[in-house]
């Protein structure tokens, strides 16, 4: 990506190798992204750091290494939208951009995969990426995100509508006490009340399951596989129309 874009963002010259490097190479140890961009050890440490609290990277560990790679490139397009208006013409910059990203995010993809997110930042680009689907499916939502993040969420949500992507929403049994009525292309049942407990929620969305738990720091933890989400699926529909209630 053009690092007069990155730059603009507020990334470092040294966050900005590190995440080309990511951008060009996938998922990479840091010894390879080390051998890419020629920091020192420890202050590539410290870049991974903050590019994960910023949510564009995020990594998993495989066989006892730690493999780090970019986010959905989408995430950019939502850091920018939390800005000002006067940042309107580098979100164009940045969609003109986009079509790359994506084919480049995508071809370093591989068909399984997992990836754990960490902070409120790497929540929302779990977020951001449902925006790639038509469909999500949430089970034991309790609208964690919403409350959490209100400003964040209805910038995210109007452009949730803009592309049409609907939700079929399994909620806690308290929301209903909560909820007046659905979200514009959304559709919700409640389950018992024995199904709730601690603030967790899991979403499904094209292949890709996420389990996020709300707390002090945020967390998710994303699967990607086309079979364990078709999986997930038929779990939602079974639970849909033989537990939950309108």
């Amino acid at each position: 990506m053009q690092a007069e874009i990155l730059r603009k963002l507020g990334l470092s010259d040294g966050e900005i190798k590190v995440y080309n490097t990511l951008l060009t190479k996938g998922k990479s140890t840091i010894n390879n992204i080390h051998e890419s961009v020629g920091i020192e050890r420890r202050n590539i440490y410290d870049i991974l750091n903050k590019l994960i609290e910023k949510g564009i990277i995020t990594y998993v560990t495989e066989n006892k290494h730690r493999l780090f790679q970019i986010t959905h490139p989408s995430k950019i397009i939502g850091y920018i939208e939390e800005k000002e208006r006067s940042w309107e013409d580098l979100k164009e910059d940045v969609k003109k951009e986009m079509p790359m990203l994506l084919a480049s995010y995508a071809f370093k993809k591989p068909p399984i995969d997992a990836t754990v997110f960490r902070g409120s930042e790497g929540v929302k680009a779990v977020w951001e990426d449902m925006l790639s689907a038509d469909l999500v499916y949430w089970i034991g939502s309790g609208r964690y995100t919403p409350k959490k993040y209100p400003e964040w969420f209805a910038g995210w949500n109007r452009r949730r509508i803009e592309k049409k992507c609907k939700w079929v929403n399994l909620m806690r049994s308290e929301m209903r006490e909560e909820i007046r009525e659905p979200l514009k292309l959304e559709t919700i049942r409640f389950l018992p009340k024995e199904w709730s407990g601690n603030p967790t929620v899991m979403g499904i969305f094209g292949n890709k399951i996420a389990n996020i738990v709300y707390g002090d720091s945020d967390f998710a933890f994303v699967i990607e596989s086309e079979e364990l989400a078709d999986n997930y699926r038929r779990y939602h529909r079974y639970l849909w129309e033989n537990v939950a209630k309108a």
